[in-house]
């Protein structure tokens, strides 16, 4: 009976709206005061049925809940025959909760949205080679899947044929299509705008990274922050302290009126409800623009940041070594380049790939009597020439001369933080390369958005040499930036800037080698690309790896603190406000004062859904 009644609140709402009318209608039009009371008791009895309910459970877990201050306070109204005022609070109350709950699913929407774009199903491929239409949950990893234009990427996977455009929106919050082709990687809950593609599957389920953000956000919306808790703990003691204050008043002035009023206008909802939808929202605004935020506690600490920590590669540089400078000595160049090629491609070293990336299409010839130097380089003969591949130590040993122009250039390229690729044949250096792990686009913009927000220090913290290491920190402007550091010595770094200095420090870095940072710093944010290691270390993923999202994550977490702080005070304010009226006025009734209890909440609750609108400017 109790779960029907429940189930029917909003029918019972607009069935005591009804009567309510009616029931004026009839006093005021037909002059008939009998009938119009027997309107507004029967409006009474069905609209506080559900509260009292409410009240009920509340009371069986020990909580002295905003509906057992409404029920004990219609219930008193009902007995000194005020079924004006007894039938339009029970109203008030249901309307107020009717209008909350269509709010509030407004706040999740982008949750919502989110979780509605996980696949259904899927074109598995069966053992005769056909394509049939399984449930998701059917496919294992290792199943060959189609996917055509329109279709959601059923799972994590790999392309085997075909090629498309992709919504990546759902995963990396970015809104231009990605194109795929074989090779590329594809991920559960995107969408295929053309094309179809053929798909391995490599992760399914709740493994693959669209199923471990619904978790993740799952997670974050039912965490609590500090600030909740305490609303929590407040709310135990507020409501009991409101019920004792209706008694005294009634005990001193023996006005039930007055009493039962007090209990209505201290009715805490908006300040129960404040803090919550702020953080919903908050939540809700990073998973549509790509910030996942690990639980609401996380919003706490990184309102109040000090110091943001970075790894470098892979976080403020590219990840991936390229050539940024080079020079050309003397004749046959193209020739030259030829045989660096020709040597680069059997090697397998990272400095050989951004080589051969930059030389392009070259004409390849045989490479005999190849003579690894430790830590120099290659000397090997290529079309009956010796060509030597390395740095200045394997020069030296090949006896190659270097002019005075030559060791400027050198030594120009190393204070620019360069590692050196030379090159010479038959002991002419004929090319000098410098190879470097490039900036990441744009981020010297999003350092400076980040010391706009308020971050005090910005500090790199990086494995490569110093030299390297302090050219990047000059060109990004930042605090400090410290070279040649282990994992070890970069979670020691951030210890101390914790325990001996009391700052709030942030830590971004990708998630696998910086684990023990990203675990002791207040704050750990990932460049992850998703991955799980990102999503499980972490306190805040940045999806892509899109570096220019973090200041977003910083300016967001900013306005929903400072959301909370409205949300609160408004509640309070209101109630303050109302119960002055009580004491202070004449025109204060119940009435009055649960139309702006209930007005209240819907304030707060469209205050904070603000945040889904939020943007950094």
């Amino acid at each position: 009976m109790q779960r029907l009644i429940l189930s029917k609140k909003n029918h019972i709402m607009f069935v005591s709206a009804t009567l309510i009318s009616a029931g004026f209608t009839v006093k005021l039009g037909f002059k008939n005061e009998a009938v119009a009371v027997w309107f507004l008791m029967i409006a009474s009895v069905l609209g506080v049925m559900p509260i009292v309910i409410q009240a009920y459970q509340a009371l069986r877990v020990k909580v002295v809940s905003i509906d057992v201050l409404v029920t004990i306070a219609v219930t008193g109204a009902f007995f000194i025959r005020n079924f004006e005022e007894s039938a339009i609070v029970t109203f008030l109350f249901l309307f107020g909760a009717f209008l909350e709950q269509r709010t509030l699913n407004k706040t999740r929407s982008a949750i919502k949205e989110l979780t509605e774009m996980a696949p259904e199903s899927a074109l598995k491929q069966m053992e005769n080679g056909e394509f049939e239409e399984v449930e998701v949950d059917e496919v294992d990893i290792g199943d060959i899947l189609l996917v055509k234009t329109g279709a959601k990427i059923p799972v994590d996977g790999t392309v085997l044929s075909g090629e498309g455009n992709i919504n990546e929106a759902s995963i990396t919050g970015e809104s231009l299509p990605v194109s795929k082709e074989k090779g590329s990687a594809v991920f559960a809950g995107t969408i295929l705008d053309n094309g179809t593609l053929k798909i391995a599957a490599d992760r399914v389920g709740e493994d693959t990274t669209f199923g471990k953000i619904i978790e993740l956000i799952e997670e974050a919306q039912d965490s609590k922050s500090e600030a909740e808790r305490f609303i929590d703990r407040f709310s135990k003691y507020y409501t009991p302290t409101v019920l004792l204050l209706g008694i005294i008043v009634w005990i001193f002035s023996r006005n039930m009126e007055l009493a039962i009023t007090i209990l209505v206008l201290g009715c805490p909802g908006a300040l129960v409800i404040g803090v919550p939808v702020s953080n919903v929202a908050g939540i809700g605004n990073g998973a549509r623009h790509g910030v996942l935020l690990k639980g609401s506690e996380v919003i706490g600490d990184f309102n109040r940041l000090d110091t943001m920590v970075f790894d470098k590669t892979g976080t403020l540089t590219v990840g991936n070594p390229s050539v940024a400078e080079k020079k050309y000595y003397g004749d046959h160049i193209d020739e030259a380049l030829g045989y660096l090629a020709s040597i680069e491609r059997e090697s397998d070293h990272p400095l050989a790939k951004a080589v051969l990336e930059e030389i392009g299409e070259a004409i390849f010839s045989p490479v005999e009597n190849t003579e690894v130097v430790k830590g120099s380089g290659i000397a090997a003969t290529v079309n009956r020439h010796r060509v030597a591949v390395g740095n200045m130590d394997l020069m030296e040993r090949e006896g190659t001369e270097l002019s005075e122009q030559a060791k400027a250039d050198i030594e120009q390229f190393e204070k620019g933080g360069n590692s050196l690729v030379l090159t010479s044949v038959d002991g002419e250096l004929k090319l000098l390369i410098g190879i470097r792990d490039q900036i990441r686009p744009g981020v010297k913009e999003d350092l400076r958005k980040l010391k706009k927000l308020g971050v005090k220090n910005l500090v790199m913290l990086s494995g490569d040499n110093q030299g390297t290491v302090d050219t990047v920190g000059r060109e990004l402007g930042l605090t400090e930036a410290h070279g040649n550091m282990l994992p070890e010595d970069k979670s020691a770094y951030i210890r101390k800037l914790i325990e001996e200095k009391g700052q709030i420090v942030a830590f971004v870095g990708d998630g696998v080698n910086d684990s023990p940072s990203l675990a002791l710093a207040h704050i750990g944010i990932a460049m992850g690309n998703g991955t799980d290691v990102a999503i499980e270390t972490s306190d805040v993923v940045l999806m892509n790896s899109d570096f220019s999202r973090l200041p977003h994550a910083l300016g967001l977490t900013k306005a929903t603190a400072r959301n909370m702080k409205q949300n609160i005070l408004i509640a309070v304010g209101v109630v303050l406000f109302l119960l002055a009226g009580v004491f202070f006025s004449e025109w204060m009734n119940m009435s009055i004062g649960m139309l702006v209890h209930e007005a209240s909440i819907l304030v707060v609750i469209l205050n904070g859904m603000r945040l889904l609108r939020y943007k950094l400017r």
